[in-house]
């Protein structure tokens, strides 16, 4: 059954539901836009809305609930403002961007940091090195090769101009390479007789044959990664408090964290339990370590944090990143790469091994999510989830293709036959969209990234995410990004792919919350449904579309608590 033809069964209640006059509400919020997404109708907006513990009891008119009210309720008055959803975060990686707030250097170029030249890298990461003892490490992240004036990566002969008495280690605002000064490679013993790994590259220097320091994805990553400093139990719980404070700030009522190990969840239940986890979680481990975990007999319980943090679907990876040139397309990038014009990027692990994994992980039970960015990616992933239901079939397994970027309309309709779900990383028009018009894609296949209207004709669900710490939480730029297709050059990125404001609402709704297999708790305005709620200065639905990223969070609730008001 189409996604869409589910929500013809449900009947928005705008009449009371529990509240009655002898257990009148909590809170009443009156005089409003109340976008409920809900119903066969839902662009439907109602005036009211009212809570009583952490649930919502009534959407209706202004004057039918208020006479619900008792001496005790709170009663806000909305003066017109909009009443939403709260946000749900479809993939991200909290709280990185409060990790990367307190101890990285920032190296993001315009429009999200300054950064406009290597020098300028070089400098900003030498204040912190002027002020850590020497011998501790050094990490920046968030630089862009395509936004800066050298238009190449930092080297490790750059960074050593930074200092070679710290080992360096700064990421790609990508996450899917990084650079390591020449002390950090003599440390991970990275030499020109190191083998390339599958599924990465260690980057030569092509007259010296030396490796300059750039390295591209994991495989190849990890030989310093496993090296760095691991953050305490208090940096991470600090770092929880800043980024919740941050994704509260914008309407996120769930934010997640896309990939983890199995113990992944046990520091945000201590966060919740020490009072600084306002907004709920879903915690995703990662592929390999649970294929581990189910042959060691091993099973996922749900954390006990009274439903702030969750165990959702298991994440893997089948490619890295476009603009990183890792992605991996059935067709060569559009400018060459690696001096190669027939150079389509690679995969992160062979299909057959992806698969094997795939099925083990689906076999016991498991939603699985996996990042593929390239159309031959997606390849794979399609061919490792057809293999996983045509051996264990379950109607609504509602497997993940995270990013799905590239993907094209055969693989739509191959996902829409099977139940997957896209979820669209579609701020990539914003940040990215003049430089994969132009250098990696070509206009025709740019046109065609993020396919969100080529979902939408499906009746699909689908969910729209920022990836954060990869560009800033900002939902409503999300909204803002798939309603516009602009880029951050001002140029229109694919309008056939435009969807409309309700369309992109429900992606970071409606969409999301059934994602999660949470679409009986979250998504819509309806009685019974948890009041995780956002209110916004205006009312999207009736703004220009170019302002929608514009509009400013109110105020943010999360089971009936406030937990972020301007």
């Amino acid at each position: 059954m189409p996604f869409a033809l589910l929500f013809t069964f449900i009947v928005v209640l705008l009449i009371p539901a529990t509240a009655t006059a002898d257990s009148p509400p909590d809170i009443l919020f009156i005089n409003g836009a109340v976008v409920t997404l809900a119903g066969p109708d839902d662009s439907a907006v109602a005036e009211a809305l009212a809570v009583t513990g952490d649930r919502i009891t009534a959407v209706g008119k202004t004057a039918d609930l208020s006479a619900l009210a008792g001496p005790k309720t709170n009663i806000i008055d909305l003066n017109g403002k909009a009443l939403l959803p709260g946000f749900i975060d479809a993939h991200g990686h909290f709280p990185s961007s409060g990790l990367i707030e307190k101890h990285f250097v920032d190296l993001n170029s315009p429009p999200i940091g300054n950064i406009i030249t290597i020098d300028e890298m070089i400098t900003a990461l030498a204040a912190k090195a002027a002020n850590t003892p020497a011998g501790e490490w050094i990490q920046g992240r968030g630089y862009d090769d395509t936004l800066i004036t050298e238009m190449r990566h930092p080297t490790r002969w750059d960074l050593d101009k930074v200092s070679t008495e710290h080992p360096i280690y700064i990421g790609h605002i990508s996450g899917h390479l990084s650079v390591a000064n020449s002390l950090a490679l003599e440390m991970a013993e990275i030499t020109r007789d190191t083998p390339q790994p599958f599924g990465g590259k260690i980057r030569m220097d092509e007259e010296t044959g030396e490796p300059n320091g750039v390295l591209e994805e994991p495989p190849a990553m990890g030989r310093v990664g496993t090296l760095l400093p691991q953050f305490s139990e208090e940096d991470m719980i600090n770092a929880i408090a800043a980024a919740a404070a941050g994704y509260a700030a914008v309407g996120v009522t769930t934010a997640q964290q896309g990939a983890t190990g199995p113990n992944g969840a046990a520091v945000f239940v201590k966060a919740y339990q020490q009072g600084v986890l306002p907004i709920r979680v879903h915690v995703w481990p990662v592929l390999q370590a649970m294929v581990a975990l189910i042959e060691n007999g091993g099973t996922l319980e749900q954390p006990d944090a009274n439903g702030m943090v969750t165990f959702r679907a298991v994440k893997g990876f089948a490619d890295g990143s476009i603009q990183g040139y890792t992605g991996y397309l059935s067709q060569p990038y559009h400018s060459h790469s690696h001096n190669d014009p027939r150079y389509r990027g690679y995969p992160r692990m062979d299909r057959e091994a992806l698969a094997k994994q795939i099925a083990t992980v689906h076999k016991a039970g498991y939603q699985i999510a996996i990042h593929g960015n390239g159309d031959a990616a997606i390849d794979d992933v399609l061919y490792a989830f057809d293999r996983a239901l045509d051996a264990d079939p379950r109607n609504d397994a509602r497997h993940i293709v995270i990013h799905a970027q590239m993907a094209r309309e055969d693989q739509l309709d191959r996902m829409a036959a099977a139940g997957i779900i896209p979820s669209f990383f579609n701020l990539h028009t914003y940040y990215w969209g003049d430089r994969h018009w132009d250098i990696f894609m070509g206009p025709e296949r740019a046109a065609q990234m993020s396919p969100a209207a080529s979902a939408v004709k499906r009746n699909m669900a689908y969910t729209l995410h920022a990836d954060t710490p990869v560009v800033p939480m900002e939902p409503m730029r999300i909204v803002w990004s798939a309603v516009n297709r602009l880029s951050s050059g001002g140029r229109v990125i694919g309008a056939d792919q435009r969807i409309s404001v309700i369309e992109a609402l429900k992606g970071i709704t409606t969409y999301a919350a059934y994602q999660a297999f949470e679409e009986n708790d979250k998504g819509t305005l309806e009685p019974g449904k948890l009041a995780d709620l956002v209110v916004l200065e205006r009312n999207p639905l009736t703004v220009p579309p170019l302002e929608l990223a514009d509009i400013p969070v109110v105020r943010t609730i999360v089971g009936g608590r406030t937990v972020f008001e301007r």
